[in-house]
């Protein structure tokens, strides 16, 4: 399949770039770029929702504190004010 896209000129330099320094065919380090985000993003997206599922688990079975006790734990975690 082909797909047409266009760079900015700064964006082809560095693609180019790239793709002399390892020696090969640019349209493959653009895909092996492209497979590398694409994978990333669907990585960070499935953890994120991992995290919010687990969240609100753990508020169902009722393991949960208020702000003002999360508040007072960073502000002695990082020495903050109380008055902030």
């Amino acid at each position: 399949m082909s797909i047409v896209i266009t760079l900015t000129p700064e964006l082809e330099a560095l693609l180019r770039d790239k793709a002399a320094r390892q020696g090969q065919d640019i349209s493959l380090v653009a895909s092996d770029l492209l497979t590398s985000v694409l994978e990333w993003e669907a990585q960070e997206s499935q953890e994120a929702v991992k995290g919010i599922q687990q969240g609100l688990d753990d508020f169902d079975a009722g393991r949960f504190r208020s702000f003002h006790e999360f508040a007072e734990e960073q502000r002695r975690k990082y020495s903050l004010p109380s008055d902030l």
